[in-house]
């Protein structure tokens, strides 16, 4: 598409909502109304809630669908599609009833007004058909196991069982039910993600396999719909469109933007740049030192641990003595701070910004507990390593660092008490992103400084890495501590499953906590009420206000 193409469209699209902006909204003082210029850093990859994982697609998503619960700017749940909810005395049992005023809407005729046959009322089935498709492993769904704790899962999941066998009923159209194997308190958080999200079964088959894969095979029950999505790998003017959904806009449903407007960008020194022209609103970052908030809105959420993880089959670091040694060695107390709060000395494995019942999982547990400096017994097991190993002397040694999370300032502390102790040399090697990933998964590296992140605020999802990745497995003498996450029947037992989580990967010496790194959401001071989830990368508008 080129410019006079993407002026013509976006006139035709201004002129419709100018009209409906007079019709209702107070787009001046109320700061309603706005068109958003926001970034897309990559074509989303799909727009199928069960499928995809990439921070375009969350977006795009988390604006598209609603679903019957979801987290608010507090961090608890709290209804959304669903009426009201009741659990069983067991605690396995949970009973949804679902609003019937959530609707569906698909602009059959791509004229942006809403008829009467082009919306239809979302129900009880079209979540039956989401969960059993997350279940089904045709779909190859990243958030199945995430789903297991349903009666019947692991037997659809592992044994090929029909979709059909795992508990999850619509005895009515606004009626769901779904029973668990066990208790678990985080269930209703798990119900807030978008793996959750409705799906109408008949509009799915309609769509012939392209479900969520162009602007034709994707259809609201959430705040927006997609108006427009033009994506050319080889081009520029790459653009997603979204427009208010009327069809769910109502004094319960609060929509405040009327027009959501992405370009797609191929990295962030392009969103950077739109951004310095001000031709986008906002962003998402992990540095914000460019920018001054006595400019712009600078919201920093330590949402990742970055910790030394060592090659597991590395001739000296494999040895566990000498683990031990690095980590009974860092002082974090005396960890220099940088000056903007990029980063907080971590003792622990989860980060600030994992919520548990609305409350940072940081407050509710001191992480002082895993304090472990003691230079003698570092000492003591360096010696006894290199015993064990036949070495009189360590050779040097690279650490490599993700130049996209950290700089190698933040390690000199660390490298300057390990070369005090123990003599050898410690040297750092910088790489991007790409290049960093692709040595650890070849086994490149001896120590490493790696960024844990979940891909929800709960602690589950960040407990998963160490079950899930390769260089953080062996950190956890239970593989099965996540699944033990999802039967937890009340806060106490969580927080002390967390926590016993917690302990055994830093007893394991693979993974050694130091910093919780921060991720940014940047916008111009104007824009309130604009949420960003740094574990999704997904940012929500829905609320968003303008008073420009």
């Amino acid at each position: 598409m080129n410019n006079l193409k993407k002026i013509a469209f976006l006139l035709s699209i201004l002129i419709f909502t100018s009209a409906v902006v007079s019709c209702g909204d107070d787009s001046g003082a109320s700061g309603t109304g706005h068109m958003y210029n926001a970034p897309l850093q990559g074509n989303p990859e799909s727009l199928d809630p069960q499928f995809a994982d990439d921070p375009s697609s969350n977006t795009v998503i988390k604006n598209l669908y609603s679903g019957l619960m979801q987290i608010d700017s507090s961090g608890n749940v709290v209804c959304c599609n669903a009426e009201n909810y009741t659990v069983s005395d067991n605690g396995t049992i949970y009973t949804f009833k679902l609003k019937e005023d959530n609707f569906w809407f698909f602009d059959e005729n791509d004229d942006d007004v809403i008829t009467e046959d082009e919306y239809f009322p979302v129900t009880a089935k079209d979540y039956v058909f989401a969960l059993q498709r997350v279940l089904d492993p045709k779909m190859q769904s990243p958030y199945a196991k995430d789903f297991m704790c349903i009666m019947g899962a692991s037997s659809v999941i592992y044994n090929g069982s029909p979709v059909t066998s795992a508990e999850i009923y619509a005895p009515d159209d606004y009626t769901l039910m779904i029973v668990l194997e066990n208790p678990n308190t985080e269930f209703l958080s798990l119900m807030a993600s978008a793996a959750s999200y409705p799906c109408n079964e008949e509009f799915f088959n309609n769509t012939k396999g392209r479900y969520g894969l162009d602007d034709r095979s994707v259809m609201s029950n959430g705040a927006f719909y997609v108006r427009k999505w033009f994506y050319d790998p080889y081009g520029n003017n790459n653009i997603l469109y979204m427009k208010r959904n009327d069809a769910n806009w109502s004094e319960t449903f609060d929509i405040n933007p009327s027009f959501l407007s992405f370009n797609i960008e191929k990295n962030e020194d392009a969103v950077r740049d739109l951004f310095k022209k001000d031709e986008i609103e906002c962003f998402t970052t992990l540095n914000s030192n460019l920018y001054n908030s006595g400019k712009y809105s600078i919201t920093g959420i330590s949402a990742a641990t970055l910790g030394i993880v060592f090659n597991q089959d590395d001739k000296y670091f494999s040895n566990g003595n000498m683990r031990k040694a690095m980590a009974l060695s860092v002082d974090r107390d005396s960890l220099q701070q940088d000056s903007n709060g990029d980063f907080q000395t971590a003792y622990g494995i989860i980060p600030p910004a994992v919520k548990l019942h609305g409350r940072s999982y940081r407050e509710l547990v001191s992480e002082r507990q895993f304090t472990s400096y003691n230079e003698e017994e570092a000492l003591n097991c360096y010696e006894t390593a290199k015993k064990e190993l036949k070495v009189t002397s360590l050779e040097p040694v690279n650490i490599l660092v993700n130049a996209e999370y950290a700089g190698s300032g933040c390690l000199n502390d660390v490298i300057g008490k390990w070369q005090e102790l123990f003599g050898f040399h410690i040297s750092i090697e910088d790489v991007m992103a790409d290049e960093f990933y692709q040595r650890i998964s070849e086994g490149d590296y001896s120590i490493a400084l790696y960024p844990v992140k979940g891909t929800s605020a709960v602690g589950r999802s960040v407990i998963q890495q160490f079950e899930n990745i390769s260089c953080l497995k062996n950190t956890l003498s239970d593989g099965k501590i996540s699944a033990k996450l999802m039967s937890c029947s009340s806060v106490n037992e969580l927080i002390e499953s967390y926590t016993s989580a917690e302990n055994q990967i830093i007893d394991s010496y693979w993974f050694i906590p130091l910093f919780y790194k921060n991720s940014y959401f940047i916008a111009y001071k104007e824009n309130e009420q604009i949420f960003y989830d740094p574990f999704t990368g997904a940012v929500d508008y829905r609320l968003a206000l303008n008073y420009d």
